[in-house]
C-alpha cells in the first residue's frame, strides 16, 4: 500500500495507559490504518487488554490523546458507528439466543423504535453465513461452548459494520480449525472491506503468518511496530519473549541430540521435513558426514516408505524409529 494512500483510523499522541498507581504504557504514538490486520502481542500481564479497552473508549488514558480519524466528531456517543470491540468478559445473558446477541451489533443504526429492519436481518444472516455459524442462530447462549460464544461475539462485532474493530484474544477458546478460520476472516475483512482491525493475541505462529503489522509490547512500557519478518530478523521478538529452546528464525524447537547417532537422510518435500523432525525429536543427528545410517524416503507406486541402509524397509516412521532405538540400546 502506497504511503500517501494509507488512511489512519486511530492515531495516538503521547498516550499513557494504565491505572493511577500503575503505568503500563507510556508516550505511545501509534497508527491503526485502514486495510491492515494488526496483531498486538507481548508477555502475559504487560497490559494488552488495558490498551484495547483504552482505545475502545471504555477506559480513560492517564495522559495523551486518542484521535478517531473515521469521524469528524470525537463525541463518545458517536463511537459505536465507527468502532466495534470484542472483549474477554463473559456474557451472562444465558437465555438470549445467538441471533439476539449478534443483533445488538445493529443497535447503533436503529431509530427510537429499536426495531430491526429487513436490511438489518439480511446483514445478520450474511454474517452468520460468512462465519459459518448459521446452525447456532436459534440456540441459547447457555447451550453453547466457550468457543461458540466467542464466535457469536465476533459475529456481533462484524454485524456492527464499523471501519474499526478491536478484539482482545478472540481465538482464546477456539480449536485449531476455528482459530485459523477466524484469523483468515479478519484478514479478509481488513483487506477486502478496508477495515482497521487490531487483535491482541498469544497465537505467535498465526500472527506471524497473517498479520500485516505487529505491535510488540516490551518491558520498557513502549510498543515496537513493524512487519512480522522485520521483527523476527532484527531480534525484537527474541529480546522480548526470550524463547527457551525455540528458534523463531527457523520456526523450530531445539532438540537435544542425546543419542549421539548421525543419520544421512535423503528425500524431498514435506516428507523429508517431517522425517527430519521425527528423527531430531527422538535425539538423532541429521548429517551427511560420518553418518552411522542412511535413510531414504521412497514414494514408489504412491506408497510412502523408508529404507534403512539400502536393505530394511518400513511402512511408517514409528517403526523406523523403534528399530533405530533398539540398535542404539
Amino acid at each position: 500500500m502506497e504511503k500517501d494512500l494509507v488512511k489512519t483510523c486511530i492515531e495516538t499522541l503521547g498516550l499513557t495507559v494504565g491505572y493511577k498507581d500503575n503505568t503500563l504504557f507510556q508516550g505511545l504514538s501509534l497508527n491503526l490504518n485502514a486495510g491492515e490486520l494488526v496483531c498486538f502481542m507481548g508477555p502475559n500481564g504487560v497490559g494488552k487488554s488495558t490498551l484495547i479497552r483504552t482505545l475502545a473508549g471504555l477506559q480513560s488514558p492517564l495522559s495523551g490523546q486518542i484521535a478517531y480519524k473515521t469521524s469528524e466528531s470525537q463525541n463518545p456517543d458517536d463511537l459505536p458507528r465507527h468502532l466495534a470491540v470484542v472483549l474477554t468478559d463473559r456474557i451472562t445473558a444465558g437465555n438470549m439466543t445467538a441471533a439476539d446477541v449478534i443483533s445488538f451489533g445493529r443497535y447503533p443504526y436503529l431509530n427510537w423504535t429499536a426495531q430491526l429492519s429487513s436490511n438489518d436481518d439480511d446483514i445478520l444472516n450474511q454474517v452468520l453465513a460468512k462465519i459459518r455459524i448459521e446452525h447456532l442462530k436459534n440456540k441459547k447462549l447457555h447451550e453453547l461452548s466457550d468457543g461458540q460464544v466467542q464466535m457469536v461475539m465476533i459475529a456481533r462485532a462484524v454485524v456492527q459494520d464499523t471501519p474499526i474493530i478491536l478484539l482482545d484474544e478472540p481465538t482464546a477458546h477456539l480449536d485449531l480449525n476455528n482459530r485459523l478460520e477466524i484469523m483468515d476472516l479478519l484478514k479478509q475483512l481488513a483487506h477486502n472491506s478496508n477495515k482497521a482491525i487490531l487483535v491482541s493475541t498469544h497465537e505467535l505462529d498465526l500472527a506471524i503468518q497473517t498479520a500485516d503489522i505487529i505491535w510488540l509490547a516490551g518491558p520498557d512500557k513502549k510498543i515496537t511496530t513493524g512487519i512480522p519478518e522485520d521483527l523476527i530478523l532484527d531480534g525484537t521478538f527474541d529480546s522480548i519473549f526470550q524463547f527457551k529452546g525455540f528458534d523463531l528464525k527457523t520456526g523450530r524447537v531445539h532438540h537435544e541430540p542425546h543419542r549421539g547417532v548421525s543419520i544421512n537422510l535423503r528425500g524431498m518435500g514435506h516428507e523429508y521435513l517431517w522425517t527430519k523432525n521425527a528423527l531430531e525429536r527422538n535425539g538423532f543427528i541429521i548429517s551427511e558426514h560420518n553418518a552411522a545410517h542412511l535413510v531414504n524416503i521412497d514414494q514408489g507406486d504412491g506408497n510412502l516408505q523408508w529404507t534403512l541402509n539400502g536393505e530394511i524397509k518400513f511402512s511408517s516412521l514409528q517403526r523406523l524409529l523403534q528399530f533405530l532405538e533398539s540398535k542404539v540400546h
